[in-house]
């Protein structure tokens, strides 16, 4: 696959590069390239991250760090069998628990939530930082709405990093989770306030509860398309619909 003039291979992290040291110079220059391809369309194409993430396993299939982008390129694009595959294999490379929270969201893609709740109960979760830890209260939650079992799911999300007052870099995902699964569970004024306050820890939009908060407000958004051919509108961009409209529930 073409990698762009301005892709070096020097952009990528430098303990993956450290672990491309193994390789001779030039293939460990050719898996870097194709490791930041990997990294920038990860979010945006997951298809091709997927396209230059089997580049480099063909390339270096030995390195702990190929077979982990390999499989988050693969779990991005869906193929959760695949993606579980080679998180394991870098697992057992490394001994790292790092990779338990997606693993265990690999097996609810794959569609075994009771596996998933497993995981998040089995030693390794102690192994994890905060951060993972997080993620994996997430999974089980995700797991527990995959179950039908929502109100387990709802008490999951309570935890201690919830309540906190404290912003950090998940702290937007957890209220967004809790606030739809609130909301799923018709407490509709209780989802309401957690979206608001997802809102206010999302900082870099990583989810849409600007959006589901302004649903549950009665605020509809019209493209510009309508506005033109609506003569009354000049140039607003939102009417108030005078009542909340129920949004569809998440993957969690």
């Amino acid at each position: 696959m073409p990698i762009p003039e301005d892709v070096t291979g020097e952009e990528i992290d430098k303990d993956v590069r450290q672990e491309l040291l193994s390789l001779p110079k030039t293939l460990a220059d050719d898996v870097a390239k194709n490791l930041v391809m990997v990294a920038r369309l990860i979010d945006e194409d997951p298809e091709g991250a997927y396209g230059y993430a089997r580049v480099a396993l063909r390339l270096a299939s030995r390195v702990a760090a190929v077979r982990e982008a390999a499989g988050f390129a693969a779990y991005a694009h869906q193929k959760y069998g695949e993606a579980l595959a080679e998180f394991r294999a870098a697992r057992r490379m490394t001994g790292n628990a790092d990779l338990w929270p997606v693993m265990a969201d690999c097996e609810r893609g794959l569609g075994r939530p009771e596996k998933a709740l497993d995981m998040a109960g089995a030693p390794e979760v102690q192994k994890l930082d905060k951060a993972g830890q997080v993620e994996m209260r997430l999974v089980a939650a995700g797991a527990r709405r995959d179950m039908g079992q929502l109100d387990a799911a709802i008490v999951t999300l309570q935890s201690p990093e919830l309540a906190s007052n404290s912003v950090q870099p998940w702290t937007g995902r957890l209220r967004y989770a809790y606030a739809d699964a609130l909301l799923e569970a018709g407490r509709k004024d209780e989802a309401r306030e957690w979206f608001a306050k997802a809102v206010e820890a999302d900082r870099d939009g990583g989810t849409d509860a600007s959006d589901r908060l302004a649903e549950l407000d009665g605020v509809e958004f019209m493209d510009a398309l309508d506005e033109e051919t609506d003569s009354s509108s000049g140039d607003a961009v939102e009417k108030e619909t005078g009542s909340g409209s129920e949004p569809g529930g998440s993957a969690g």
